[in-house]
């Protein structure tokens, strides 16, 4: 990427953002938008509603003066059905507006003016009524005549009237609101979807261009794989040449090695032997005349050159063992692996049979968990890569408290995961890496052994596709992890795929 196409991009992305942020701001305004017509609307219902509920008690008491002029001119009692209708009502009404109105202000003075006239007028047509209906007409009459009735009633119009102009000015207002808001809403929408098409189009563009740089960095990748992979395959196949040029030349080498020191381990006997008949003629010497003997030959014959001996020996003891080893692990490496299904419950067990006299006197016991799973490897390498390691988890119990060891296994996936622990003498965590070098041992040297068994143990498992990791601690045990192809593929096979 150049750094033109690097700016070109940041840009893009700039824009971008700022093209979502807008949309996030729109869409934030049209829900308050849509929020504040909502509130338009319902304060609008509740504008009208007070409208229509003011003229409700306005009709209720014109419906009762109604009826009680009827049955004052009449004396009917059929004429006193809106006035009972009307007493019915009124309470309701009242009720319903003043819950509409705000607790103060105009229109609650106004509603309160509205209550006293309403209760006025109808505490007036009671009267009347009460008094025609006990046959006090003329008594009625002038009850009328005192324009009580009437002055009420033009309160209870005036105020009505004056709350429906307040309510019908607060419409208008609100109306007026919506309108705007309305109006904005449709603004907000149309450029929030002005502004959805051009990040649309942004975005196309930026994901074709995107696609076409993928495309030719796919192509590119492939194209490097493609090399890769044949660099792979031939650098795999030159490390498996040179592998086994280095196995052939430790066979070589172990067995030109071996050569002379067969010789140097047979002068040797045959110093020994020629050691002792000069210590028998020097005895001889000694006894006819012990003059003849010096004590510097003395110590040579009786002491010095059995020591020596005794050194050559040892070293060659030695020696013989280390080669063997590098002979061993030479021959492990030239044999040619045959995979086959193989049970490791079995071969654990059958191990632990093996050792059963070894754990008997470590006071110990070895576990196999029925769980185990098989493997698909070389038999004879696998085997020995177990008993390696369940006779070294024997060999090092601590003999201060029974001893345990534990063989199990689990699946995972195309890898199964083996287990081996003990409850030993465990291993230092700087020894870790240590311990499967060749020739090397950690902690207390009071077992035989050359350090040999863990680096061929680690050789065979990686010949056989696996890995093996130790986790230790001192005083508390050790626990080896082996990991293997659930089915063992062979190593050129593996590299060609």
């Amino acid at each position: 990427m150049t750094p033109e196409t690097g700016r070109v991009e940041r840009s893009e992305i700039t824009l971008l953002i700022l093209g979502f942020a807008a949309l996030v701001a729109v869409g934030a305004a049209s829900v308050w938008l849509v929020d504040r017509a909502a509130d338009f609307n319902l304060q609008a219902a509740r504008t009208l509603e007070t409208g229509r509920q003011t003229m409700q008690a306005l009709a209720v008491a014109k419906d009762a003066e109604t009826g009680q002029r009827g049955f004052l001119l009449t004396d009917d009692e059929k004429y006193l059905l809106p006035y009972n209708r009307a007493l019915g009502e009124v309470d309701g009404v009242l009720k319903k507006l003043g819950e509409l109105l705000p607790p103060e202000g105009e229109q609650r003075t106004d509603y309160e003016a509205l209550k006293t006239a309403v209760t006025e007028k109808l505490a007036e047509l009671k009267q009347t009524v009460e008094l025609q209906r006990a046959g006090r007409k003329a008594e009625a009459l002038a009850v009328v005549e005192t324009d009580r009735g009437r002055l009420a009633m033009r309160d209870i119009r005036n105020v009505a009237i004056r709350m429906e102009e307040r309510e019908n000015k607060a419409f208008a207002d609100r109306s007026s609101s919506a309108a705007t808001a309305s109006n904005s809403l449709l603004f907000v929408v149309v450029l929030g979807l002005l502004i959805a098409a051009v990040l649309a189009f942004f975005a196309q563009v930026i994901v074709r261009r995107q696609t076409r740089t993928l495309s030719a960095a796919q192509k590119q990748l492939e194209s490097a794989n493609t090399g890769l992979e044949a660099a792979v395959v031939e650098r795999t196949g030159d490390l498996i040449r040179a592998n086994e040029e280095i196995q052939r030349f430790a066979y070589i080498v172990s067995h030109d090695l071996r050569a002379p020191l067969v010789n140097v381990m047979g002068f040797t006997s045959e110093l020994d032997a020629s050691r002792a008949v000069l210590k028998d003629q020097f005895d001889a010497f000694k006894k006819r005349d012990p003059g003849l003997v010096t004590e510097d030959a003395r110590l040579a014959v009786e002491e010095d050159l059995p020591e020596a001996i005794g050194f050559i020996r040892t070293s060659t003891a030695k020696m013989d063992r280390l080669i063997n080893a590098i002979l061993k692990l030479s021959r492990e490496g030239r044999r040619v692996v045959t995979p086959e299904s193989v049970s490791i419950k079995d071969l654990a067990e059958g191990i632990a049979r093996t050792v059963h006299q070894q754990a008997l006197a470590a006071d110990a016991e070895i576990v196999v968990e029925p769980e185990t799973p098989p493997l698909v490897t070389d038999r004879l390498a696998i085997e020995q890569v177990f008993q390696n390691l369940i006779e070294n988890a024997v060999k090092y119990l601590d003999r201060s408290r029974p001893g345990r060891v534990v063989v199990r296994g689990k699946r995972r996936g195309a890898m199964v995961d083996y287990f081996i622990e003990d409850n030993g003498r465990g291993i230092d965590a700087k020894d870790h890496e240590r311990v499967f070098e060749l020739f090397r041992r950690a902690g207390a040297q009071d077992q035989p052994g050359d350090g040999l068994g863990l680096a061929f143990v680690r050789a065979s498992v990686r010949r056989l596709g696996g890995t093996i990791s130790l986790t230790s601690e001192p005083g508390r045990g050790s626990t080896f992890l082996l990991t293997f192809p659930a089915a063992y593929r062979p190593q050129a096979e593996s590299a060609a795929s």
